[in-house]
């Protein structure tokens, strides 16, 4: 078992098979969201859920395929605007997609439930939502929430100890269910990297107050092998091909709980989850990696 890897499934072509693959390579966490695969992805990782009732699952509320959530403005869930905008975490929203994910999944509870890219909106709505984030984890719906960002944290739309004190505030004196934070971190998104080797940013400061850090598109949406050059692959680590490489330093940053890997075939998986679990980079050498990127 490897439970620092799990399979994104965003670039994903064959959701069920890449899912089987994961697991059978140790995997014990599968990343999704409503709008994933034309909006297949949650069905199709059904059956691979219902066979491993102990991989833990994450999808998000924000994004959605338009199709499937028209339901949602019959329903009074969404205004027809946010519709035509392709983007809502309104708390009735939340609810609803919540029940739709779950159903879609065959699970009872989304282990954790992540707002998708809320810097498209504003900070109250964002509290709005974590209020109802409380209710439905309080309810059992959820076991934890947290966001997925892009650009979130290096935009300075938020920061992580804003979050916490959001979080604070809408479980209203009870213990909050803020568990985690997702953001690309790789070789060509490098500012969290820099900031974790020195403690802060916003792994840095999720790492201090327990929160996980999943870390997204560590290959860059599969671009960046392409960009390693055999003396960085080699300063990296001994035999490192520059897949293994890239996997390698995002695997190794302080902080980071879990890579997020959109492999497809065993061989592919096979060899990053052996690359995550191998010792990790020393941070001597990710300081040099860095420092060369940023020359």
């Amino acid at each position: 078992m490897n439970a620092r890897i799990g399979l994104g499934t965003h670039l994903v072509r064959d959701v069920e098979q890449a899912a089987v693959h994961a697991v059978a390579c140790g995997a014990r966490w599968i990343d999704t969201a409503p709008n994933y695969r034309g909006g297949q992805a949650q069905k199709l990782l059904a059956p691979v859920l219902a066979d491993n009732p102990d991989v833990q699952v994450s999808t998000k509320v924000g994004f959605f395929h338009r199709p499937d959530t028209e339901a949602a403005v019959e329903d009074a869930a969404m205004p027809g605007r946010e519709l035509e905008a392709g983007h809502c975490i309104r708390p009735r929203y939340l609810r609803w997609q919540i029940q739709r994910s779950l159903d879609e999944l065959g699970r009872d509870k989304i282990d954790t439930l992540f707002l998708h890219n809320p810097e498209r909106t504003t900070s109250g709505a964002v509290f709005a939502a974590f209020v109802e984030l409380e209710e439905l984890a309080a309810a059992g719906h959820i076991a934890g929430y947290g966001i997925a960002t892009w650009d979130g944290f290096s935009s300075g739309a938020f920061t992580v100890p804003a979050l916490i004190d959001m979080a604070d505030a809408a479980a209203w004196g009870e213990p909050h269910h803020l568990r985690a934070i997702q953001l690309p971190v790789s070789l060509v998104n490098i500012g969290p990297i820099v900031q974790a080797l020195d403690g802060v940013g916003p792994i840095g400061a999720a790492a201090s107050a327990g929160i996980e850090v999943f870390a997204s598109s560590p290959l860059h949406g599969g671009e960046l092998p392409s960009l390693i050059t055999p003396e960085l692959a080699a300063l990296i680590g001994d035999g490192l091909g520059p897949a293994e490489a890239a996997l390698a330093v995002v695997a190794s940053v302080p902080g980071v709980s879990r890579v997020l890997v959109s492999a497809s075939t065993p061989e592919h998986w096979k060899q990053a989850a052996d690359t995550v679990a191998a010792q990790p980079v020393p941070a001597a050498i990710l300081r040099e990696v860095t420092d060369v990127l940023a020359d």
